[in-house]
């Protein structure tokens, strides 16, 4: 099932029936009084648009317009981002991952590749950073492009210029966020649980354990990392919202994390104020509930913005 923007898959049905918003707003309703409610307005828009003949698969889409859970889906952008082909042996399975980001005017999206024959065109230099290229049955994962065997990836001479090159964040309230979205949230923060400390390979920035060995780069000189959760309200709603140690700099400094004793006037002085947060949402693997990875927060500056609404 589709997830993601209730609001762009509405645009997507409407765009591809001709139907107006607010009759098929009113036929998704319909479908959930049917199902007494126990299905989302998301599952309820998909539920109409298979009852119109409306199949997202194989669709000339924008990256804007992706959403997680849509398969086989045709797109092209521009590799702006290549990253180096890795190898892995976990469970007993060993192979290759590559992986690249693209852009087109609308936004930018990683891809990965799992099939060798697709992964040794970036081995063979065949596609490299600044080519167009059109991907053809990829399947949205996690807000990534995943190809398989059954899908195709080659060259292309479309031309895209003005790429979106940052990040794309939404503006929504928090009772408005689904998963795999890049968010754009203003909230109050209501509680604070941490600092809680880790450490880290200096080479490749993972968990060690607690001997100080990193599965790839063996013994090392771990780095010591922060991790602190913040509980925000924006008056729809609450959320977890998880700030990791670059982060955590923007509303913190190193003396005040160093201990519990130390952190406790900072917590004080946090709690209550309103922020700009700009996240990605995740479930989290252990309670399965919805959460924010924070990729930038800033205190809000009500004289700054009364002026820029005076603007």
């Amino acid at each position: 099932m589709l997830q993601g923007n209730y609001e762009q898959i509405l645009k997507l049905i409407s765009q591809n029936s001709g139907i107006s918003r607010e009759e098929l707003e009113r036929r998704i309703e319909g479908k959930r009084a049917k199902l007494s409610g126990l299905i989302s307005k998301e599952g309820a828009a998909q539920i109409v648009a298979s009852e119109l003949g409306i199949n997202f698969e194989k669709q000339k889409m924008k990256i804007s317009e992706l959403l997680t859970g849509m398969k086989k889906i045709n797109i092209s952008g521009k590799i702006i981002k290549m990253n180096k082909v890795v190898e892995y042996n976990k469970n007993g399975r060993s192979g290759k991952i590559g992986s690249f980001t693209i852009a087109d005017e609308t936004s930018n999206i990683r891809v990965v590749l799992w099939d060798v024959n697709h992964i040794s065109l970036i081995e063979r230099g065949e596609i490299k950073e600044g080519d167009v290229v059109e991907i053809t049955g990829g399947d949205v994962r996690n807000s990534e492009i995943h190809l398989t065997s059954f899908s195709d990836i080659k060259k292309s001479d479309l031309l895209i210029a003005n790429v979106q090159t940052k990040q794309v964040f939404n503006n929504k309230s928090i009772s408005e966020i689904g998963f795999n979205e890049n968010v754009d949230i203003r909230a109050f923060v209501v509680q604070i649980f941490g600092p809680t400390f880790f450490k880290v390979c200096p080479e490749c920035g993972k968990k060690v354990s607690e001997l100080g060995e990193c599965e790839a780069h063996g013994k090392v000189t771990p780095q010591r990392r922060a991790i602190l959760t913040l509980i925000v309200d924006d008056g729809t709603g609450n959320i977890r919202a998880v700030l990791f140690s670059e982060q955590i700099k923007r509303i913190a400094t190193d003396a005040e994390l160093e201990s519990p004793e130390s952190f406790m006037p900072k917590r004080e002085e946090l709690i209550g104020k309103e922020f700009l947060i700009q996240a990605s949402s995740r479930k989290n693997k252990l309670s399965e509930n919805l959460e924010l990875f924070v990729k930038e927060i800033v205190e809000v500056d009500i004289d700054k913005l009364i002026e820029d609404l005076q603007k």
